[in-house]
């Protein structure tokens, strides 16, 4: 029994801890939720829903309640859960390895409760070094610092019938999606008691108003898996089945998504197969031997974030990262999953410089088992459900990223255009004099955007580590800002691709983000963050209710340049379509701060050409400049098309026109 402090203790204390050690001193051997057939898709690498068995889990046997223990250490040499329960004893309960070569140790220990809180003690069975570790497959962990793992169940009512049934609308490739990315600590918080978090609960309601009412379809969370340090933003995850215990159980999580879901919300999670942190009570060297991550660090070590790489060529770690994906839209009703860092996953030499990598066996730097795992990823979720979406955060030009594995490629339902961000703030932080000498930044996106299922993101990456916030980029006073944000946003609504738009944003918060405080909400006082919010907002409005802007995102039918040459004035005018022929988008980009008056442009057909949106308007902060309205075509050619509009194009500005 281990003894907490240095005093012996009395014949007493020990009788009384003797005592309670009684109560639960039996583990019973002869308790299993695994099948022989749970066993062969273990080993084969095809059990997705590990978390069912693996863990623990609340279960009655022979009428004595207790939990039962499951978890997977082929290079122990014994293994005890230890807790509370028997006062942190690394003997006294010891789990016995199954006989069939798994790896699996198990035990089935009475009287244990839902609340209780444990920890594996693991001795490799040669080298003798000894670990205490969490559950890996545990369904809530102790908040931060604290790393214990929590005896749970994940029992809930969930009220989102309509939406389950109907979400296959909402995330259709043909569908408006337009995502708000949050990161849950700093989105908003209660400055009255000590600036703390918004637990689940409270921010589903929160939450769900402003989304709701901004317009945005989707909320896209940063990592909100268990992870031991918080400044991480959840990508450094230890707990891939449990939802940080920074903001409540994980009952207020699914509280929380269950909220969303009702408003007509759906709901991304960030998920992180490409890296694990070093902590002690983590994956990492897990049973005394290297299990999780290659053995070799120039494969199993990420020298740019000091952490280890899953080894995605043993089976049992491709059953442990897709039975986490499987878990979130299972267990949780998730709605799409964004997997981070996908690029350090298919390169063998990322952040790695010659002499520090080991090619495969062809000789090429593709690492050949994270290509199949993601392969085996994909087809596993869209097997079970086919109405959730994947979404690669993909920085390169591998092909084929979001196209199916049967044609050969990784098959993501989309990938973020890394390029298309890049290359966008890159131009708009230039000023205006200068921008005629960059126009093909603005061209480039659209050589090459059908080539995958594209999201427009301006994400959290952008606005940290000294980036600035994404009104800083922009050029000018104050004025020309806040047109040029206007209008930055008003180009990635009418580019094809789904939008992404991370939270401050879309009010022009001047802030860089802060993770430990709140967004600067309290700028909405002032009229020029006023108007860009209610810009998005009624981006959004136009976004879903015009089928010209989203039905065909991802094929060139849905797009057609009108003119693309005005270098010199810096104005570019193109067309969206949708499945109906007949009703197009028409949208101007004005971008320089100079108006033009009497500016021809060539549209596909005479009529009134409704100007439906415009930048410039004083609503948004803009000096009032337009169209009064819209305007008829005239029967005079202009970018060869038979009819044209006289247009007045105000200063730094996007116009959007209906026939």
């Amino acid at each position: 029994m281990k003894i907490k402090g240095n005093k012996t203790p009395s014949a007493e204390n020990q009788q009384q801890a003797q005592h309670r050690l009684g109560q639960w001193q039996a583990v019973r051997h002869d308790v299993s939720l695994f099948t022989d057939h749970d066993i062969y898709l273990f080993k084969e690498g095809n059990h997705f829903r590990a978390y069912n068995k693996l863990g623990s889990h609340l279960i009655t046997v022979g009428g004595k309640e207790g939990v039962y223990f499951a978890v997977w250490a082929p290079d122990a040499g014994r293994v005890s859960v230890m807790g509370d329960f028997n006062e942190w004893n690394r003997q006294s309960h010891q789990l016995t390895a199954r006989w069939d070569g798994s790896g699996i140790w198990e035990g089935f220990i009475p009287g244990i409760k839902k609340g209780d809180i444990y920890k594996y003690h693991i001795i490799h069975r040669y080298n003798k070094h000894h670990a205490e570790k969490g559950d890996p497959y545990a369904y809530r962990s102790e908040q931060p610092p604290k790393t214990a793992s929590i005896v749970w169940d994940l029992n809930y009512e969930w009220h989102d019938a309509e939406w389950m049934a109907n979400r296959y609308k909402a995330n259709s490739l043909n569908a408006p999606y337009s995502v708000y990315e949050v990161h849950l600590g700093s989105w908003r918080r209660v400055p009255e008691e000590g600036d703390r978090f918004l637990n689940y609960r409270e921010m589903a309601h929160y939450l769900a108003d402003y989304v709701k009412d901004m317009g945005f379809t989707h909320v896209q969370l940063l990592p909100i898996m268990e992870h031991p340090f918080y400044g991480s933003w959840g990508y450094q995850t230890v707990g891939y089945f449990a939802p940080t215990g920074r903001y409540g159980t994980p009952q207020d999580f699914m509280y929380l998504i269950d909220h969303l879901h009702q408003n007509g919300i759906g709901v991304i999670l960030d998920w992180v197969p490409s890296h694990f942190p070093s902590d002690g009570h983590g994956l990492s060297y897990f049973d005394g031997e290297c299990l999780y991550e290659h053995v070799d660090p120039q494969k199993g070590y990420h020298p740019e974030w000091n952490s280890y790489i899953f080894n995605y060529g043993r089976n049992e770690i491709s059953n442990f990262l897709i039975s986490s994906a499987i878990f979130w839209l299972d267990k949780y009703h998730v709605d799409g999953i964004r997997v981070d860092a996908v690029a350090s996953m298919l390169y063998l030499d990322y952040a790695r410089k010659d002499g520090e990598w080991i090619p495969n066996i062809y000789g090429g730097k593709e690492d050949l088992d994270a290509v199949a795992f993601l392969k085996k990823f994909n087809q596993a979720v869209y097997s079970h459900y086919p109405d959730v979406q994947t979404i690669a955060e993909e920085s390169t030009a591998w092909p084929m990223v979001s196209r199916p594995t049967y044609v050969g490629g990784l098959g993501f339902g989309m990938k973020w255009n890394m390029g298309w961000m890049h290359d966008t703030l890159e131009y708009f932080s230039k000023d205006p004099v200068h921008r005629k000498y960059n126009h093909d930044q603005l061209a480039f996106s659209l050589v090459y955007a059908f080539t995958e299922n594209f999201v427009l993101p301006l994400s959290h990456d952008e606005v940290v580590h000294g980036k600035g916030a994404l009104i800083g980029k922009m050029p000018g006073d104050e004025w020309q800002k806040y047109a040029n944000l206007r209008l930055l946003f008003g180009y990635m609504y009418g580019h094809p691709g789904k939008k992404l738009l991370f939270m401050g944003g879309e009010f022009g918060q001047w802030r860089e983000w802060v993770h430990d405080e709140s967004l600067e909400w309290h700028a909405l006082n002032f009229h020029f963050q006023q108007g860009v919010q209610k810009w998005v907002k009624d981006l959004n409005r136009l976004y879903r209710t015009v089928p010209a802007l989203y039905e065909l995102d991802f094929s060139s039918d849905g797009f057609e340049w009108i003119d693309f040459y005005d270098w010199e004035q810096s104005i570019i005018s193109f067309i969206r379509k949708g499945k109906d022929p007949d009703k197009k988008i028409l949208v101007v980009c004005n971008l320089t701060p100079v108006p033009r008056y009497g500016y021809r442009i060539g549209v596909p057909s005479g009529g009134y050409w409704k100007e439906i949106l415009n930048s410039d308007s004083e609503i948004y902060g803009g000096s009032g400049l337009g169209n009064f309205g819209g305007q008829e075509a005239s029967p005079v050619s202009a970018h060869g098309r038979d009819h044209s509009l006289y247009l007045t194009l105000p200063p730094l500005s996007v116009l959007f026109f209906k026939r």
